[in-house]
């Protein structure tokens, strides 16, 4: 309901305001990406740094594609985005970006000020026709692709290793993200353990290998895993792993946090390992498209939003983990009742020894097993026809079962959070 009041508001406001769109921002982000209450408190302060009034019109998509059509075929004049790394790399690729101005006059650059020195190395490493993407991106949210399972079927050591996956033992209890990127990516690094130990490959130079090859190898481990499959899921995963439907399953360590924490109200152990043979971070980040026709508060949006006090609000808001590395930002997550970590990485020399949870930061020695996606261009359709084999039209009979009740579970669930009143954190992507 909120999503549609939204849309109608904005529906409004253009038809009311003529066509001065340097008082209109149009704003694209994910679904239950962002605290509402922001949206307000921007237009006001933008008004106070800049002089002049500017109203934001807020949508929202839940498929990268979805919206890069939108801007890539429909030319469509939003003025800031929010797409993932590798829809980053084609923008950039396609010249579909603008460079984001730093200069904000007298208002602080919290941009620069605050990106943690670990994500504007990663976004150093995205390709883009010899375009940085530091100069065209602004990271916003991250998060790693680990094994989510049930400690009391599953242990620590067969979860620190992709090989899981098509362990029979697990058979009908095994849920894998419905994202041939993601699968592809671990299961590569994966398939050349010993290469990458023996120094003949990088992970980054796997993460580049889009060659008929590669994909067969993949093909071939995923063939051995699709029988043990439960489903091939975009979001009721972590609801089937709550419910003990599942004890395995590769995803994302938002879902993980969440997840856990859904799983402990019901007396379930559920835990997030990275496994041993190396594994994948992604982004998403905060673009001015080429269509834009308010770049100039669109700066201010990302700035605004790069600001340490809403970085925190997003960030409880939401469930995500920020890019942020500002000292403010850490402190407001430190968890005494944890073990300390190695953030130095992320938020600077001083983090040597932080209380946070290790599923949304990783300490240093794990995220030195980490690599990054990358968008595989013209390639793309031979991973989508890839993945398309993998899962093919004989779905497994657990996967008809959960299709014909997650609809359900999903109502039930959703009366449920509105009748006890507790707020959730959502955690999911792509």
């Amino acid at each position: 309901m909120r999503r549609l009041c939204l849309a109608v508001a904005a529906t409004l406001l253009l038809c009311g305001c003529g066509t001065d769109r340097t008082q209109i921002l149009k704003v694209y982000n994910w679904s239950d990406y962002l605290d509402l209450e922001l949206i307000g408190e921007f237009e006001q302060w933008y008004e106070e740094q800049t002089g002049e009034p500017v109203k934001v019109i807020y949508q929202t998509f839940d498929v990268n594609e979805t919206m890069l059509s939108k801007i890539e075929k429909g030319h469509e004049d939003f003025d800031v985005v929010c797409p993932s790394d590798y829809i980053i790399e084609r923008m950039l690729a396609e010249d579909l970006l603008l460079p984001i101005d730093r200069d904000f006059g007298d208002t602080p650059n919290y941009i620069d000020e605050n990106l943690a020195p670990y994500i504007r190395a990663c976004f150093d490493k995205m390709a883009g026709s010899g375009k940085n993407a530091n100069d065209y991106a602004v990271g916003y949210m991250w998060g790693t692709t680990g094994i989510m399972y049930n400690a009391k079927y599953v242990t620590e050591e067969e979860a620190s290793s992709w090989d899981i996956l098509r362990n029979p033992k697990f058979a009908d209890k095994i849920f894998i993200k419905d994202s041939a990127r993601d699968v592809f990516s671990q299961i590569i690094l994966f398939l050349h353990q010993e290469d990458i130990r023996s120094g003949k490959v990088t992970m980054d130079e796997l993460m580049l290998d889009s060659s008929d090859e590669a994909l067969a190898e993949v093909e071939a481990f995923m063939s051995q895993v699709k029988p043990l499959v439960a489903g091939w899921e975009a979001d009721f995963g972590k609801d089937q792993m709550v419910q003990e439907r599942g004890w395995i399953s590769l995803n994302w360590s938002g879902d993980g946090v969440w997840a856990a924490e859904e799983a402990a109200e019901v007396g379930v152990d559920l835990r997030f390992s990275l496994p041993k043979e190396g594994f994948t971070v992604w982004f998403d980040g905060w673009v001015i498209p080429k269509y834009a026709q308010n770049p100039r508060a669109a700066k201010y949006w990302i700035n605004f939003m790069s600001r340490p006090d809403n970085v925190i609000r997003n960030v409880e808001e939401t469930g995500y983990v920020s890019a942020s590395g500002a000292q403010e930002v850490m402190e407001a997550f430190v968890d005494e009742t944890l073990d300390p970590i190695d953030l130095s990485y992320f938020f600077g020399p001083s983090a040597v020894a932080v209380r946070m949870d290790p599923v949304l930061y990783p300490d240093r020695a794990d995220i030195e097993r980490s690599t990054q996606e990358h968008d595989w261009g013209a390639r793309t359709p031979q991973l989508v026809e890839m993945w398309s084999r993998v899962k093919g039209e004989s779905a497994n009979a657990m996967t008809a079962i959960v299709i014909g009740t997650v609809f359900v579970l999903i109502l039930v669930y959703a009366i449920f959070r509105r009748i006890n009143g507790k707020k959730k954190r959502r955690a999911y992507r792509r």
